[in-house]
């Protein structure tokens, strides 16, 4: 008679532990709130005017009281801490045998690029049963990526990549929306996820009319704007090689002083849209920036590209 659930289906591995925590919060709240109007009701019949109750000796303090109303609640506190910590690290902590899927947003639509060279918009195709990983940033506001069917949502920035993962349990057709206002059509900014079975996941990734793969392109966009021309191992101009970089530690200097950071992709990112920000150390900040003048879904080709070629040797 009443098809109005009170959660949506649990169709990934995270949703039943988020749903576990959200229930055991609400039997604690549903709890206590019976609790006080309880003893509210009672102590306003008890101690109405007109009753004949003792009031001779009020009390002023009660030591026992004081420590069970502060140890409970302290205890209760530091479960739910130490559960949603818990929930917290898995959500944001994929396993190292994820697939990876980009997504940029933009007012009011997902632009999502599997590296095997497939786009969609507005819609994410994804197996049964593996872990997937999506990267993700903003070419404009803020928005929020958010699927509620697998009890996911994480903010999508401009400027700064951001990530969330999941693995599909059900084969389906869900929901996604945006879940921060971003603007006039912020109500319009929704798409769907379709889980789909291994086989038929593959058959669709390679359907007629595909094209080159991520880093494929990437290297088209690498060669176009001309990056090769400095940064490839075989050029002789005096410019960092990007062969065999990508997740390694890269120095950096500052003034007289030399720090490392990792070369992942905000990094990367940076040194195209920002150069003089983190300039190599023993090069000049001769790199012209190219800040409006690539895309984010370009951005993320060239990235991916220089994540294809991180295992090659330079000679550098």
């Amino acid at each position: 008679m009443w098809d109005f659930p009170l959660f949506p289906s649990q169709a990934s591995t995270n949703a039943a532990k988020v749903d576990a925590l959200m229930l055991f919060e609400i039997g604690v709240l549903v709890f206590f709130t019976m609790l006080i109007c309880i003893l509210i009701l009672g102590f306003a019949v008890r101690y109405r005017r007109g009753k004949a109750a003792d009031r001779s000796n009020p009390p002023t303090h009660s030591l026992s009281m004081e420590v069970v109303w502060i140890a409970v609640p302290m205890a209760l506190s530091l479960v739910m801490y130490a559960w949603s910590t818990r929930i917290f690290f898995d959500l944001f902590s994929p396993p190292a045998d994820a697939a990876q899927i980009d997504v940029v947003g933009k007012q009011w639509m997902w632009y999502i690029q599997h590296p095997q060279g497939r786009s969609e918009t507005n819609e994410l195709h994804v197996p049964l049963g593996r872990p997937m990983k999506l990267n993700m940033t903003s070419q404009d506001v803020i928005h929020s990526f958010y699927i509620p069917d697998f009890r996911i949502k994480q903010d999508v920035l401009p400027g700064r990549y951001t990530s969330l993962w999941f693995e599909p349990t059900k084969v389906g057709e869900y929901n996604l929306f945006c879940a921060e206002y971003c603007g006039t059509n912020h109500s319009i900014m929704i798409g769907k996820v379709f889980v789909m079975e291994p086989a038929d996941y593959e058959a669709w990734l390679s359907e007629k009319g595909v094209g080159p793969s991520q880093a494929e392109e990437g290297e088209r966009l690498f060669v176009q704007h001309h990056c090769a021309g400095c940064h490839r191992d075989s050029q002789t101009v005096h410019a960092p090689k990007l062969e065999g970089v990508y997740g390694r530690p890269v120095p950096i200097q500052e003034g007289k002083d030399v720090r490392f950071v990792t070369a992942d992709d905000r990094y990367i990112r940076d040194s195209i849209l920002l150069p003089k920000n983190e300039v190599v150390a023993g090069y000049e900040a001769i790199m012209p920036s190219f800040k409006d003048q690539i895309s984010e879904p370009d951005l993320l080709k060239i990235i991916a590209y220089i994540k294809s070629i991180a295992n090659r040797e330079t000679s550098q």
